[in-house]
C-alpha cells in the first residue's frame, strides 16, 4: 500500500517553529507517512540536518523586516501589505506544491497561506492571542478577530500546550476564545532527558531569533562572558553556517547543535542562558531544567512569557536593555526552574490516526 505523504511546513520567523516540527515528524513517520518538508532559510537548514533522509523543498517566508531599535508595532504595522501579499503567494505555491508533490496532507507551523483547499490541512499555533504592546492595546479584539479569521479556513488547529490550568502559554492561548476545530496537543519537545552527565559548562548560552536581535544579544553576551572565566559555550542559532571557533580558553562559539547534541549541552551545563521563545520554554520544561531568560526587544510574546516565569519564580529574567551577566547569574538560584512536564503524546497520535482515517 502505497504511503501517505504529508507536507509539513514551519513558519521561518525563527527556530522555534522548527524545532517543534521535530516530534511531530517523528511521529508520523512512526505512524507509517512520508514526511515532506517544506521551508525556508534556517528552519530549512535546521531540519535538513535533522532528517537528511527525508525529501525537502523550498518554501519561502516572507522576509519580514525587525528593528534593531525602532517601535516594533509600527515597525510591524507599515509591512502588514506585505505580511498579506505573503499569505496569498504562499498559498497559491501551497497549491502547486500538493499537486505537483501528490500532497494527501498539510500541516502548518505557523503559516496562515499554507492551507489547501483540496486536501486536510492542520494549523499548529501556541499564540492564539498576538500580544499588543500596552499603549495599542485597544486594538486586542481586532486582532483576535483577524487571527481567527486566518485560522478559518484550516480543517484542524492544533496547540502544543496543555488545556488545564498548570499550562505554559498564559494567556497566549488560554484566555480567548478557541476555535470549534481546536485540540490541545499537549507541549512538545525534540530533546531527550538525560540524568548522568558531568557539569563541564558553567555557561551554556542558546540563541535564536530573527535578525539584527539575535547578534546583537550574541555580540553583548560574548563580550560579558569574555571578562570571566567561567567554561561557556554558545550556540549561535546559525544552523546555515557550521562554524566552531574558540574566542579564548574558557569561551567557544557553535553555529548550530543537533537535538541530541543539544540535549547533552543542556545536560552538562550549570547554568543555561537563552531567549523565552516558546519552543524553548517546552523544550527546558521537558527536561525540567532551569533557565536565565532574555526576551527579545519589543517581542510582546516573549516579554510575557519572561515576566509570566519570572512572576512564578521559575525562571529568572532580564532585558536585553539593562542585561548584567553578573547579576543574573546571583539571581538564577534563587528560581526553581522548571518541573518536568509529562506528555506521552497521546493526544496528538490521536489526532494523527484521525488524519489517517480522514485521508484514507
Amino acid at each position: 500500500m502505497k504511503k501517505k505523504r504529508i507536507l509539513i511546513a514551519p513558519l521561518d520567523w525563527g527556530l522555534g517553529h522548527a524545532t517543534r516540527c521535530v516530534p511531530i515528524i517523528n511521529e508520523l513517520i512512526a505512524k507509517g507517512f512520508e514526511v515532506i518538508v517544506a521551508a525556508d532559510n534556517r528552519p530549512a537548514e535546521l531540519l535538513k540536518k535533522e532528517f537528511p533522509g527525508l525529501e525537502h523543498v523550498r518554501y519561502p517566508g516572507y522576509s519580514i523586516d525587525y528593528p534593531a531599535n525602532a517601535n516594533m508595532a509600527w515597525t510591524m504595522f507599515r509591512q502588514l501589505p506585505k505580511i498579506f501579499k505573503g499569505i496569498a503567494d504562499e498559498h497559491r505555491l501551497l497549491e502547486t506544491l500538493v499537486s505537483e508533490l501528490k500532497i494527501d496532507a498539510v500541516i502548518s507551523d505557523n503559516r496562515w497561506g499554507a492551507y489547501s483547499e483540496n486536501v486536510p490541512s492542520i494549523y499548529m499555533v501556541h499564540q492564539l492571542r498576538i500580544l499588543l504592546s500596552e499603549y495599542i492595546r485597544w486594538g486586542q479584539g481586532i486582532v483576535d478577530f483577524a487571527n481567527r479569521q486566518l485560522m478559518a479556513p484550516f480543517t484542524e488547529v492544533w496547540i502544543p500546550d496543555s488545556g488545564s490550568e498548570n499550562n505554559l502559554s498564559g494567556a497566549l492561548s488560554h484566555n480567548s476564545v478557541l476555535p470549534q476545530n481546536s485540540f490541545f496537543i499537549g507541549p512538545l519537545s525534540r530533546l531527550k532527558k538525560i540524568s548522568t552527565f558531568n557539569k563541564e559548562l558553567d555557561v551554556l548560552v542558546i540563541l535564536s531569533g530573527p535578525e539584527p536581535q539575535r547578534t546583537m544579544f550574541e555580540t553583548l553576551i560574548t563580550e560579558q562572558l569574555k571578562k570571566t572565566t567561567m567554561r561557556a559555550l554558545v550556540v549561535r542559532g546559525t544552523p546555515e553556517r557550521f562554524l566552531k571557533m574558540k574566542l579564548s580558553d574558557t569561551l567557544t562559539l557553535i553555529g548550530s547543535l543537533t537535538s541530541d547534541e543539544l540535549s547533552e549541552a543542556i545536560a552538562s551545563s550549570h547554568i543555561i542562558i537563552s531567549r523565552p521563545g516558546y519552543s524553548t520554554v517546552m523544550d527546558l520544561s521537558f527536561l525540567g531544567a532551569n533557565a536565565i531568560f532574555v526576551p527579545t526587544p519589543q517581542q510582546t510574546e516573549q516579554e510575557y512569557l519572561a515576566q509570566r516565569l519570572k512572576d512564578q519564580k521559575i525562571c529568572y529574567s532580564e532585558s536585553q536593555k539593562d542585561f548584567s551577566l553578573t547579576r543574573a547569574i546571583a539571581q538564577f538560584s534563587s528560581y526553581s526552574g522548571f518541573s518536568q512536564f509529562q506528555n506521552d503524546y497521546s493526544v496528538l497520535r490521536q489526532r494523527i490516526d484521525h488524519l489517517i482515517t480522514t485521508i484514507s
